[in-house]
């Protein structure tokens, strides 16, 4: 019986040669997230929320989850299992999403293959591995890099029509982080004649409402930090759907073209339309699109080389020894040296930008901010006995992940603590006694954001502004990457 699936794939036997070259997109992606993996020591604020909540017990961490963070539930379990097995720090934090950048770029080695021959695989794996969103978030504590490699293998397992594993690893990727469902729109331009894709679809969607309808509930607070698409926003949106387009025009390969377009322009491009409506879209919680990006642009490249390209007298696939491996190495050589020039060359002008851009990223300037210096900061500035006050409350987390630091000072605003409330940042007092404790506190250190954010409105921060104008001296600042440390004490006791 024919099958219904309309993507036609390379034999099965064609597939098995390129095995030993697996590990090579894979084995990339490795090494470039292994590289810098510690950023200078640095921690910006959503790995230090991972750090503090996958710490807590795990009775804690259920509680949380049924209040708040619900989405990435899944992810914070996997992590605090690692951590209770071994407390490796930043490497234990962010070995995760190396590990899966690894296995996301194999898997888009694996599509490519399937569908377009060894030398697009091995170019596509390895493009996907040095895009910088892609490095970028296999460096990260968070769950994005997880999700990207189970939406790529699930595509490849829909290629192979295995469709139990196929919903079994999407609805993986689901529960790490909700958003991965919006690959299903993707996999219906190529499947949706499938009966059996629209089974497993219909699984996924109906396995994963438990984890919509809490994360739904938990929305307001979840996500109430968004506005909706910038311009930035849609420009880099029309530069992607631009890039797609033209790599895809004219492509020789026509099914990889169906897989891959989709997967790149629809998981971003219905997450801004619908933040149209309910502000949702971060680029991040759609990172596994770059994979039809990769795939696209590993089609392409491979069709520039020229055609004849293994040498006169090059060993055959079937000869043994260590002649036939040299044979084959020198063959797969000349391959790659049959490029046109004018390829070659805007490879080369484009890896000076990119090894910028990669090196740039080990760094703290890459993210937001960065905890561990905020707590650095405070540490340097603080006296014993001194108050603490964040504004807005929610920088709380800069202290979280340093839980000594935090310790030596007195949080006065604080009502009750994160565990206690069973929230992320704990809850604060009314406003009247949050005033009562500001004046009582002969000296206090102050954690702000940078001078250019907006002012939160909410009456609870004007009390605290008000209150640190009014019956305080400022006597330092100190800027951090993304913060600002200020130092109030009361009137003339500021000292040198």
């Amino acid at each position: 019986m024919e099958s219904p699936h309309p993507i036609r794939q390379l034999p099965e036997a064609a597939i098995r040669r390129i095995a030993p070259w697996r590990v090579v997109p894979a084995l990339t992606a490795l090494l470039l997230g292994l590289w810098g993996l510690e950023r200078g020591g640095s921690l910006w604020r959503d790995e230090s929320v991972t750090w503090q909540v996958t710490h807590r017990p795990l009775g804690g961490l259920w509680e949380l989850l049924g209040r708040v963070d619900a989405v990435h539930g899944l992810y914070y379990l996997i992590v605090h299992g690692i951590f209770q097995a071994w407390d490796g720090g930043l490497w234990a934090l962010r070995l995760p999403s190396v590990a899966a950048t690894a296995l996301a770029a194999a898997g888009v080695a694996a599509l490519a293959h399937r569908l377009a021959g060894e030398r697009a695989a091995l170019i596509a794996g390895a493009v996907y591995a040095v895009l910088p969103p892609v490095q970028m978030y296999a460096q990260e504590g968070r769950s994005y890099a997880l999700v990207a490699a189970a939406v790529v293998w699930a595509t490849y397992l829909m290629l192979r029509e295995r469709w139990t594993a196929y919903a079994a690893v999407l609805l993986l990727g689901c529960w790490l982080h909700e958003f991965a469902v919006l690959a299903l729109p993707a996999h219906a331009f190529t499947a949706w004649r499938s009966r059996g894709w629209r089974l497993a679809a219909g699984a996924v969607a109906v396995l994963l409402l438990p984890l919509a309808l809490v994360s739904a509930r938990q929305a307001g607070q979840q996500l109430g930090w968004l506005g909706r698409p910038a311009w930035q926003d849609w420009t880099a949106y029309g530069v992607l759907a631009g890039a797609v387009l033209l790599l895809a025009r004219g492509a020789a390969e026509r099914d990889l073209v169906r897989v891959a377009v989709p997967l790149a322009l629809l998981p971003p491009g219905v997450l801004m339309a619908v933040s149209l409506v309910d502000p949702w879209y971060v680029d991040r919680y759609v990172l596994y699109s770059l994979a039809g990006l990769a795939l696209l642009a590993g089609a392409r490249l491979a069709a520039a080389v020229r055609p004849g390209a293994v040498a006169a007298g090059a060993v055959r696939p079937t000869a043994v020894g260590p002649g036939a491996v040299r044979g084959r190495w020198t063959a797969v050589a000349g391959r790659w040296r049959r490029w046109p020039r004018p390829v070659v060359a805007l490879l080369a002008v484009l890896l000076v930008p990119c090894a910028l851009w990669s090196a740039w990223l080990r760094t703290p300037e890459s993210r937001k901010d960065d905890a561990l210096a905020v707590a650095a900061a405070v540490r340097e500035a603080a006296r014993p006995g001194d108050a603490v006050v964040f504004l807005p409350s929610r920088r709380r987390e800069w202290l979280l992940s340093s839980p000594r630091t935090y310790a030596a000072l007195r949080d006065v605003a604080l009502d009750r603590s994160p565990e206690a409330s069973r929230s992320l940042q704990g809850t604060e007092l009314p406003s009247a006694q949050l005033r009562a404790a500001l004046i009582a506190s002969p000296r206090v250190i102050a954690l702000l954001d940078p001078a250019d954010e907006p002012l939160d409105p909410y009456p609870r921060e004007a009390v605290k502004r008000q209150t640190l104008a009014a019956w305080f001296d400022l006597c330092s600042v100190t800027a951090v990457r993304g913060a600002r440390v200020a130092v109030y004490a009361a009137p003339d006791t500021c000292g040198p």
